[in-house]
Formats: C-alpha cells, structure tokens, sequence
C-alpha cells in the first residue's frame, strides 16, 4: 500500500496545474477511503512543481494591474488570485506531508481537506481565466507565499503561525473589498467564486488556529504570546490594518491576537 506521504510528494512534483488539480482530489479520496498508509516514508520537496512557463518575479517587480473595469485589469486579477490558489494547494499538501508524522492523522486529514479547497478554488478560477481569454501561467508571477514556507519549513509551529495565520488570515481582510469591486463591475459569476473562498478561507484558518492552539497547549505554551514571538522571528512583511474581525474572529483569531503586533 502506498503511503500518504509518497502520495502527497508525488501531487507536489507535479507541475502542471490541471494535473495537480486531479493528482490532489485523488489523494485526498483515497485518504479518506483508507487506501493510503501512514508510513513517513517520503521527503518532501524543497520546491513543488509549478508551470515550466510560469514567470517569477520579486514582488516589487511585478507590474501594474491596469484598471480593474478593463479586460486587461480583470485578466490580471484573476491570474494573480489563480497564483494564490496555486500555491495554496502546495502549501496545504505541504503542511501535511512535511509534519503529518510529528503531528498525527488528524493534522494530516485537515490539511488535505485544506487542499481539495484549494484545488477547487484554482479550478474555478482558471474556468474564470479561460472565459476571459486567458490561463494561468500567462503572466508573470511573485513567489513570496513559497518563501515564507521555506522559512519555516523546519518547525511546525513558525509554519502554522505564518501561513494559516497570516497569509490565510490577509486573505480574511481583503477578499471583501475585491469582492464588491467585482460585483460592482456586473460580474456576479466573478463575486460568487470569491464568496465561496471567503467562506472557505474562515475554515483554513480555523483549522491552522486551532492545531496552533494545540501544539502550544502540549507544549506548555501560551498560544498568543507564542505566535507573536514567531510572527516576528519569522514573518518579513508587517501585520497591516484594516483587520476583517469579524471574519477572523470566527476563524479563532480574536484580536488581541494581532492588534499588539502592529
């Protein structure tokens, strides 16, 4: 029987992302069918796999968007919320295959439910692209979100402080504006997509909060003051208000959480 691990590595190293779409759904059905075992019998890549012809560039050289009503402006949206759930999906699988054998079945069957969302969310998206005539991979890129996973690539708790926390989290505060600039614009399709990922976000942070909230109780921690302390040590980027309460309370996050930090 093949290990969830080797199953999970095997989704990373592919590149292509309608393939990775497929190989992360059939992952995650055969885990919860119980075809998988639970041998850590696999490393993790330190890269995933992404499109040969996906362009990457630093942050503070991607260029401008255009006008968000123009066809140009709504293609590079989309791409760059393509991106988000591309990675995302590597992120998830990521977390589950790199400290699911430190953090059990449980952690690893939450982050792969993380990544059939994920690879739903992309999936609508590159639907949305091709509608507009375009696809992923057709503009350039920033690999940030994959750096701060190599950042905290060695320890379970950096990670779920950053990436579910803080990455996951941003998404709390600015999808709501983005969503009513698209639905401004007439395109209900476009708002119904990010509404769904909205929805779906609140429970991806839940999920890292919550397994935070338990490795800090094994270890005798104070969850707030734990990921504070990580937040600093290890994200690079700044914690910046208007902060979605609402929306990050109900994923865990009350905000005394963040509010200090900024």
């Amino acid at each position: 029987m093949i290990s969830v691990f080797e199953a999970i590595r095997g989704a990373l190293l592919t590149g292509d992302p309608r393939d990775k779409v497929m190989a992360t759904r059939r992952l995650v059905r055969q885990w919860r069918k119980g075809d998988l075992g639970f041998a850590p019998n696999a490393e993790m890549p330190d890269r995933p796999a992404w499109p040969a012809e996906l362009e990457l560039l630093p942050p503070n050289r991607m260029p401008k968007r255009g006008r968000g009503g123009s066809l140009r402006g709504q293609i590079a949206l989309w791409h760059s919320l393509a991106h988000i759930e591309f990675v995302a999906i590597d992120l998830a699988l990521d977390m589950a295959g790199r400290f699911g054998a430190e953090m059990g079945e449980e952690f690893v069957g939450d982050f792969l439910a993380v990544a059939a969302d994920e690879a739903m969310h992309f999936a609508l998206i590159d639907r949305k692209l091709r509608q507009l005539g375009s696809h992923y991979a057709a503009l350039p890129a920033h690999d940030g979100l994959w750096e701060a996973a190599m950042e905290t690539r060695h320890d379970v708790a950096a990670r779920l402080a950053v990436v579910p926390m803080v990455l996951e989290a941003r998404g709390l505060d600015v999808t709501p504006g983005t969503l009513e600039r698209i639905r401004a614009q007439g395109d209900e399709n476009g708002a119904k997509i990010l509404e769904r990922i909205l929805d779906d976000e609140i429970r991806h942070v839940r999920t890292g909060a919550s397994h935070f909230a338990r490795f800090c109780a094994k270890a005798g921690l104070e969850p707030k003051n734990h990921w504070k302390m990580l937040v600093q040590e290890h994200f690079r980027g700044a914690l910046k208000p208007p902060f979605n309460d609402s929306a990050r309370l109900a994923a865990g996050l009350s905000r005394d959480y963040y509010s200090p930090v900024v």
